[in-house]
């Protein structure tokens, strides 16, 4: 079998067998740069197979990587139901380190890969297991939610995961179950408040923020809506709240995307990740997607290249101490477990409220 170093040709033979993946991503990949992915493409998807591995390819990955290689493609809780399920040996996680971790939480005798150790996450890094021990202490008796964009020693410390798509379900599951009226949400201090717009369940927040949404402000809402008074505005929940007060819908990625398919808006505007908008415009090329977006300089850590030295090396395996990841797998568990969230219509309690207060450690 050949390296991962090898240089592979544009051959009549690739381009026959790259054909379907090219005509889904040709309004977003240039034909220069597909004579070069094209090649690695074909050779990943039929390592794959004589492998028995799977890729898992987070929204926020490069069109050739979502639509080119991605076995199972979405959001991290999509994701993590697909590891959880998955009959493959190996799984290689486009993505972040803080998603195979995951995987391997879910997974104890799969063998996890990572095409980059460096793919981190500012948000995994904002609070540590002793962090949470010390948010115990002072809170005790009270449940915590953590947001699945953490490390595998967070998760050990929390009584259940959560993520974008169902972090108010998930809340307010907690409040129910410890039969509490107040919940603990960390580290994500943007989804906190935005999640507290939407429950009566009063919530204690860490001040940890995603440098990608953190960097949205109203104002570009506003100059957007000047500029293309008709389009779309769309926001993830990790961005300021007055973010999602002026736009028109909030959700996760996965149901941005769900809304962007269902309604095929002329003109829209993702405050997100920029790879979202290449990668939902190969399911609506009658949409227009416009500005502006923030790129995660760590899911572009992963590329073709070093997804393909990972199968073919099986290098950067991902481990967590056994008894850690007992501990943690209660956590993650209880969150696939939850019924998938409804997609919302959009944040009306945000914008009906403006502002919840929430308190701050």
């Amino acid at each position: 079998m050949a390296d991962g170093n090898t240089r592979f040709d544009f051959s009549p033979d690739v381009e026959a067998a790259v054909a379907p993946i090219w005509e889904r991503v040709k309004s977003r990949v240039t034909p220069l740069e597909w004579q070069i992915h094209a090649p690695l493409i074909a050779q990943i998807n039929r390592i794959k197979r004589e492998k028995n591995a799977v890729i898992l390819a987070h929204n926020y990955m490069t069109p050739e990587i979502f639509h080119g290689v991605g076995d199972y493609v979405g959001d991290s809780l999509g994701l993590a139901r697909e590891a959880a399920r998955s009959d493959a040996t190996i799984i290689v996680q486009a993505g972040v380190h803080f998603m195979a971790e995951t995987s391997k939480v879910l997974c104890p005798d799969k063998t996890i890969l990572i095409p980059d150790l460096r793919a981190g996450c500012s948000l995994a890094s904002s609070i540590t297991g002793a962090d949470v021990r010390l948010i115990k202490q002072r809170y005790p008796g009270l449940p915590v939610v953590t947001y699945v964009n953490t490390t595998a020693e967070v998760k050990a410390e929390t009584d259940i995961c959560c993520t974008s798509a169902n972090a108010v379900q998930v809340v307010e599951w907690a409040a129910r179950e410890w039969g509490v009226d107040r919940v603990i949400l960390i580290p994500d201090e943007f989804l906190a408040r935005n999640v507290a717009a939407q429950t009566d369940v009063k919530i204690i927040a860490w001040q940890g923020r995603c440098e990608v949404h953190e960097r949205f402000n109203a104002q570009d809402v506003a100059d957007m809506r000047a500029a293309y008074p008709g389009a779309e505005i769309l926001a993830h929940p990790e961005c300021p709240e007055e973010v999602l007060a002026a736009a028109d819908f909030a959700g996760s990625t996965a149901a941005m995307t769900d809304y962007v398919v269902a309604r095929r808006p002329k003109q829209v505007v993702l405050l997100t990740e920029c790879s979202m908008a290449s990668n939902i415009a190969a399911d609506t090329p009658e949409v227009e997607f416009l500005g502006p977006c923030n790129l995660c300089p760590h899911m572009k850590r992963i590329t073709l290249q070093n997804i393909l030295d990972a199968l073919v090396k099986e290098q950067f395996k991902v481990t967590v101490d056994p008894v850690l990841a007992d501990r943690a797998r209660l956590a993650v568990q209880r969150m696939v477990d939850l019924p998938p969230p409804a997609v919302p219509a959009r944040y009306d309690m945000i914008k009906a409220r403006h502002h919840v207060d929430v308190e701050l450690i």
